[in-house]
């Protein structure tokens, strides 16, 4: 699937490149958050990790910081 495509299919299992470029990060930190059981819900099939979209979306609506709230 394209990367476009697969971008906007919100089950869509996304390679752990696409959920980089998707949540702007490098592959590397997207491991290293896994290493240390942080980031979005992953995927492992064998050797292999996927991302679904809704889940990065997911967890990115879930740590979203509102700045300057009343408190």
């Amino acid at each position: 699937m394209p990367l476009h495509q697969a971008l906007q299919e919100p089950e869509a299992l996304l390679l752990e490149i696409q959920a980089a470029k998707l949540l702007n990060l490098s592959v590397k930190t997207l491991q290293a958050w896994r290493n240390r059981k942080r980031g979005p819900t992953f995927i492992r099939a064998g050797r292999a990790v996927r991302y679904r979209r809704s889940d990065i979306l997911q967890w990115v609506e879930a740590n979203a910081v509102s700045v300057g709230a009343p408190q």
